[in-house]
């Protein structure tokens, strides 16, 4: 069965690791990158202060926090040396011969979970269970999903790897949300209204007709956070469009 499992893997992970552009290659390689996110992981931390009750914002904090770091422990010091498979980049792997690349980067020896996956999974999660709105429960969703699929495009992750980290980041994001909803009361209202509540508002005054109005731009703690993600993903892309170019 394990076999079995295995060839699924290498057969699904052949297909979409075969695919490259040059746009994707440089879209892909800055999308991966932990500092290029810095701004919407700050603008997180700006909302739940700005949103939240101050000491229910603290303890939502160190909560989202506590998720990552235990996800991140848990995979990287636990799951990896104990199972010991090596990435697909590898070159110890025999695969690594057929695997594509991108700038000469393979990761490290072992890639069981993927702690990218596992990471991008816990926050999603975590701020999915938190806010609970359609919209920006799709957008940070799909934002853990391209982080996780970038991995595999730049050869260093399995599709398993990708789907164990997923998994266990959205557990453990999962149990960190439960305690501390338990420490606060769980005041899932509180959190919806502060999700809704704005933090930014732009005088303007626009007509449309005789029957619409807007007086002002108001931007919501949602807002803001999937304005920040947009603008980086644009800058990632505008930049891998110039950069291939010259």
């Amino acid at each position: 069965m394990i076999d079995f499992l295995n060839n699924i893997d290498t057969e699904i992970f052949l297909f979409f690791n075969g695919h490259h552009t040059l746009f994707l290659d440089r879209f892909m390689t800055l999308f991966t990158g932990r500092f290029i996110w810095i701004p919407m992981y700050a603008v997180i931390f700006v909302i739940m202060i700005r949103a939240l009750r101050p000491r229910t914002a603290v303890f939502y904090i160190l909560a989202l926090v506590a998720a990552i770091a235990i996800t991140d422990q848990t995979c990287a010091s636990l799951i990896r040396p104990a199972v010991e498979r090596l990435r697909p980049s590898n070159l110890e792997n025999p695969l690594s011969a057929l695997t594509q690349i991108v700038g000469g980067y393979r990761g490290g020896s072992y890639g069981f979970p993927s702690c990218h996956a596992a990471n991008s999974f816990a926050l999603a999660t975590f701020l999915s269970l938190t806010v609970r709105r359609r919209g920006f429960v799709a957008f940070i969703i799909g934002w853990a999903l391209l982080n996780s699929y970038s991995r595999l495009y730049l050869g260093v992750h399995y599709p398993g790897d990708l789907f164990a980290g997923a998994v266990a980041g959205a557990l453990i994001a999962g149990l960190c949300f439960l305690t501390v909803c338990r420490l606060c009361g769980g005041d899932a209202r509180e959190r919806a209204l502060a999700a809704e509540r704005p933090i930014i508002i732009v005088p303007l005054r626009v007509n449309i007709g005789s029957t619409v109005n807007i007086n002002a731009l108001m931007l919501n703690p949602c807002h803001m956070m999937m304005l920040v993600g947009g603008i980086t993903a644009a800058i990632i892309a505008l930049a891998s469009t110039i950069g291939g170019v010259f």
